[in-house]
């Protein structure tokens, strides 16, 4: 599986509260930091793939030095007077991403922009990733009629549903027009568990689903839709 990337938004507001900060000359302040994910259309959108968001702050915080949160937009809010650098981690599946973040007081608000890349990330990242994003490989660009074949080889599971006739679906779809196929295509997208295998041949204009790792209710939504375009 290729590297995905995506773009992480951190907004940081802060204020001059009427508190004694204890130290002349620097007021204290109340300040707040919130994660977000910006999609392919540059759209800020909730940072759902991750499970946690901890922050590691300036050791004058003490037993608040390590903060986490684990529900959008992971929001801190603290009081301080000093500007520092953070380290703040992005945990997603198994693995936890760290980005350098510097708290400064030169602005009410401003926003700050990380790539991050999940490397071979497991089937349910990879689904949390399709959320904000194309992820490479998928379905873009679908044009032959051959690509909604079952892959050749595949280890076939065993099946609840005895009702379709894995074979013909096969057959079936590979009948299908380009605008049937496309919807095809959306419809195993829409519908397929986070250990379903697809693959986007891009350079040869393929699609390629094996059609045993869909769920049944999928290969039943395929099967209605094969039958009701005639090509069963």
């Amino acid at each position: 599986m290729p590297d995905v990337k995506r773009s992480i938004k951190l907004v940081t507001e802060q204020h001059v509260i009427n508190k004694d900060s204890g130290v002349e000359g620097f007021p204290l302040r109340s300040w707040s930091i919130e994660v977000y994910l910006v999609n392919e259309h540059g759209e800020q959108i909730p940072a759902t793939l991750f499970d946690k968001v901890t922050y590691t702050l300036h050791p004058s915080f003490g037993d608040r030095a390590v903060q986490a949160f684990k529900k959008p937009p992971f929001r801190i809010q603290e009081e301080g007077w000093g500007e520092f650098d953070m380290q703040i981690g992005l945990s997603a599946g198994d693995k936890e991403h760290t980005i350098a973040h510097d708290l400064n007081f030169s602005q009410a608000r401003y926003e700050s922009k990380h790539t991050i890349t999940f490397k071979n990330p497991k089937p349910a990242l990879l689904a949390a990733l399709r959320d904000s994003g194309p992820v490479p490989g998928d379905e873009n660009g679908v044009k032959s009629k051959r690509s909604a074949g079952a892959d050749e080889g595949s280890k076939k599971k065993k099946r609840t549903d005895k009702s379709v006739d894995m074979d013909k679906l096969a057959d079936g779809l590979q009948r299908l027009g380009e605008d049937d196929l496309l919807q095809v295509v959306q419809m195993v997208h829409d519908n397929k568990a986070p250990d379903s295998y697809t693959k986007n041949d891009i350079e040869q204009g393929e699609f390629h689903v094996d059609l045993y790792t869909l769920p049944d209710s999928l290969i039943k939504m395929l099967w209605d839709f094969t039958q009701e375009k005639g090509a069963l």
